[in-house]
């Protein structure tokens, strides 16, 4: 109970700080007539909410230095602040979260993208991505279009991954994996019915998790393939990746049981 009173306490004086410090930029904005460059901002953001949370990450490859589409599995809520944290970027999400509390208004200040979940609307935000990579800045998309358990990866949907031809940037995937004692954690997976506003605490009342991250090299897509053979290919080296983290996980588990059994 204190963890969790002590995590919430630091989480919750973290959100007003970065809700005060998006004030201020529409302020500024607003003043000086000029749109203020959130990325570096934001990016900030994520890393301390990610620290806040208690996520303890690591890191594997390099985002790319230019705007690419960036494409990742979806476990939970936690991969936005984690993947955020990690480079520049600006989000697409499902609408639903445009409506939480606090979160939903500092994710629009952040400038995330959000799709209406049928109804056609993939078209409209392909369009959107497209003009936001034409514009120089990355964007990353879950193309499962819901989170799982972690477990695996599911199908991938190849609709919004045509902005990056249209862009004409490449595509870089993507794996991320949490676990707890080199296990894969069953904890942070956000699927179902689950509520952020009981999801948050659950997470919170228990030890940090471990939070791997791998950035997969960038991937050209050009008119000698069909894109839905890039995406396979793309959930393929994804999944590969988040593998490697659960192994790479385990071995260092029973690497550090082994030797602390020695020293017993």
């Amino acid at each position: 109970m204190i963890r969790l009173v002590l995590r919430l306490t630091l989480f919750s004086a973290f959100l007003l700080a970065t809700a005060l410090i998006a004030v201020s930029c529409l302020i500024a904005e607003t003043v000086t007539r000029r749109a203020i460059d959130r990325a570096p901002i934001a990016r900030f953001c994520f890393h301390g909410a990610s620290r806040c949370l208690g996520l303890r990450i690591r890191q594997q490859g390099l985002p790319a230095s230019g705007p690419v589409l960036l494409v990742s599995n979806h476990i939970s809520w936690s991969d936005i602040p984690v993947l955020g944290g990690a480079t520049p970027l600006r989000f697409l999400s499902k609408a639903e979260v445009s409506r939480w509390p606090v979160i939903g208004w500092l994710a629009r200040q952040a400038g995330t993208l959000f799709i209406v979940r049928g109804g056609g609307r993939a078209r409209e935000a392909r369009r959107e991505i497209t003009s936001v990579l034409s514009g120089g800045q990355s964007v990353l998309v879950f193309p499962e279009g819901t989170t799982s358990s972690g477990l695996s990866v599911l199908p991938f949907h190849s609709r919004l991954l045509q902005a990056a031809p249209e862009a004409g940037v490449a595509i870089q995937g993507i794996s991320i994996g949490y676990t707890r004692q080199g296990r894969p954690d069953h904890l942070t997976p956000f699927i179902g019915d689950d509520e952020f506003q009981s999801h948050l605490p659950r997470l919170l009342r228990h030890p940090a998790v471990d939070v791997t991250v791998i950035f997969h090299p960038p991937i050209q897509v050009d008119g000698n393939r069909p894109l839905t053979e890039v995406t396979e290919q793309l959930r393929e080296t994804i999944a590969a990746g988040v593998q490697q983290i659960y192994q790479a996980r385990a071995m260092e588990a029973n690497k550090e049981g082994a030797e602390a059994i020695r020293h017993a």
